[in-house]
């Protein structure tokens, strides 16, 4: 396992851009598949993108295709999630994961973040 803490989460307006970060303590950052996740209240927590080990492939919701984007540093041991366009229904508390299987379609994580609050305002 890995450690993580997710940085960057704020307050933003429609519309708007955030870049949230998370950084991964440990010597095999890069051989987990690295996931951004959020739960809005009253929701069930969701995938939002997905990036392999190393940074080749990605996967998207469709509710953020497009909008979204996910990398990785293996060097800095960071992965980073740029978020454009936000709308109010992006707003969530968005948690960092990391998984040892390198597939982007991973259902299996085994580290979390502590999360970051992002809200939207409209």
């Amino acid at each position: 396992q890995v450690q993580l803490v997710e940085s960057g989460g704020g307050l933003v307006q429609a519309g708007g851009s955030l870049r949230l970060s998370c950084r991964a303590s440990g010597r095999t950052f890069s051989r987990y598949t690295m996931g951004w996740f959020r739960q809005a209240p009253g929701k069930e927590r969701e995938s939002a993108a997905a990036i392999d080990w190393s940074g080749s492939i990605t996967a998207y919701a469709d509710s953020v295709k497009g909008r979204f984007t996910i990398s990785r540093d293996n060097a800095a041991n960071t992965v980073d999630l740029q978020m454009d366009s936000l709308k109010p229904e992006d707003t969530a508390v968005y948690y960092c994961a990391a998984s040892p299987l390198n597939y982007v379609g991973t259902t299996v994580y085994d580290s979390w973040g502590q999360g970051t609050q992002v809200t939207v305002s409209s």
